[in-house]
């Protein structure tokens, strides 16, 4: 009966925050333990009583601030600095700009939206196909999730009580990774496609562009120097990240009216308010699921097919990207980490941090691929390009962060590095 009004509930397109508080009181019912609803107020509530949440409207604010301070276009100016005159340069361009918002913004969605308006019509005027721009973009949002700061990071540092500031050290590495292996992608197609040369600069004109964008990148340097310094925790690295860009967007770049403020932070405060109440039901859920003593039956099944921490963590590479395909990636988190964290610690003696990482990564994939990635979407609405021509052009992409993956399940050390 559970599991039955789970799937019902998913079907009929009922938010997953629903989803999981209502299936609760379904366990509780079916289960005549009606003692546990003096209890499920206090489960829901207690989903949100961290400290480490406090970063997560912070790191959405800063991105409010950093949009309408003009960061991003000056990044993409320093990253055609960067680049020089090369062939596919404006692709690389870019990715490379995407790479320096995925430090400062942490959220797919609005990183899409932002590059959009900013890339593709450059892209365009220099003789890019409009498929393959908005498909360069796109993949460019893939690395919000993953570059510190990231809000998939915080959710999960949440709920497996871990350092959310070591979590986001543990993903440098790997973010650069996949950076690169974008990079190399788009190499090889720009040989095959002969993607237009971008337009050559003098040296004053790329001096100009570095310098102007040094405002811009003091942002994530603050962000990572504050929490690996052991300055600040995360929470107030955002503080610090706020106040500069707002510093920056009003005095430097003149950009900024401090009348964005208010419907910044109403923005803000509707986008967490999203993201908590799912935390706030997957507390409950979890509650349930451990209740039930669902992590125990998992981890058994899972010793017999799995014999070794290499090979649990490819069977959960694979079901994650499945589910990726059918699911945004918070949720995902939300509902499973509480039962295979358990598995992976205490019996694979797998560390968290890499487990957090492999996890976060093989979900990130499902934001570009059908039948539900939110980024394919947003990039196909934003564009008018069909969200099938976008999934095709990105399989190459695709391909190469599995492999990223592989070789971070294989050796640890490329998440631990920073860390231990």
């Amino acid at each position: 009966m559970v599991a039955a009004s789970f799937f019902v509930l998913l079907l009929l397109s009922v938010p997953i925050a629903f989803v999981l508080a209502i299936t609760a009181l379904v366990y509780i019912y079916a289960s005549e333990h009606t003692v546990l609803l003096s209890s499920y107020p206090l489960q829901f509530f207690g989903g949100l009583e961290n400290y480490g949440l406090l970063a997560l409207p912070l790191f959405i604010l800063l991105g409010e601030c950093m949009h309408e301070g003009g960061i991003a276009r000056r990044l993409m100016a320093a990253a055609a600095a960067l680049i020089g005159s090369v062939k596919g340069g404006l692709a690389y361009i870019n990715l490379l700009a995407n790479m320096m918002m995925a430090s400062i913004l942490g959220s797919t969605v609005a990183q899409v939206t932002i590059m959009t308006r900013i890339a593709v019509p450059e892209m365009e005027k220099a003789g890019y196909p409009k498929d393959v721009s908005i498909t360069i973009t796109a993949l460019g949002g893939l690395l919000a999730p993953i570059i510190p700061p990231s809000m998939l990071f915080i959710i999960y540092g949440v709920i497996a009580q871990i350092s959310i500031g070591d979590l986001f050290l543990a993903g440098i590495i790997p973010g650069l990774l996949l950076s690169l292996a974008f990079l190399a992608i788009i190499g090889w197609l720009a040989r095959k496609n002969n993607y237009p040369y971008t337009q050559r600069q003098t040296s004053h004109q790329r001096l100009h562009a570095l310098l102007h964008s040094l405002p811009s990148v003091m942002i994530p340097i603050i962000i990572i120097g504050c929490i690996l310094g052991g300055i600040a925790t995360p929470t107030e690295a955002a503080v610090i990240a706020c106040l500069a860009s707002i510093l920056i967007g009003k005095f430097i770049y003149k950009e900024l009216s401090f009348s964005f403020i208010g419907p910044a932070l109403v923005r803000a405060a509707q986008n967490c308010a999203i993201v908590l109440l799912l935390i706030a039901a997957s507390q409950v859920f979890g509650w349930v699921i451990t209740f039930e003593n669902l992590p125990m039956l998992f981890s058994d099944w899972v010793q017999q097919v799995a014999q070794s921490p290499t090979t649990f963590l490819f069977l959960i590479v694979v079901a994650l990207l499945l589910i990726g395909m059918v699911m945004d990636p918070i949720p995902v988190i939300i509902l499973v980490v509480p039962v295979l964290l358990p598995v992976a610690t205490n019996i694979y003696h797998i560390d968290p941090f890499h487990f957090g990482v492999v996890l976060c990564l093989s979900l990130v994939l499902g934001l570009l691929t059908p039948p539900i990635g939110s980024a394919l979407f947003v990039a196909s609405s934003l564009s008018g390009v069909k969200a099938e021509r976008i999934a095709v052009l990105s399989i190459p992409y695709l391909l190469a962060a599995i492999a990223v993956i592989a070789l971070i399940v294989l050796f640890p050390a490329l998440t631990l590095f920073f860390i231990h």
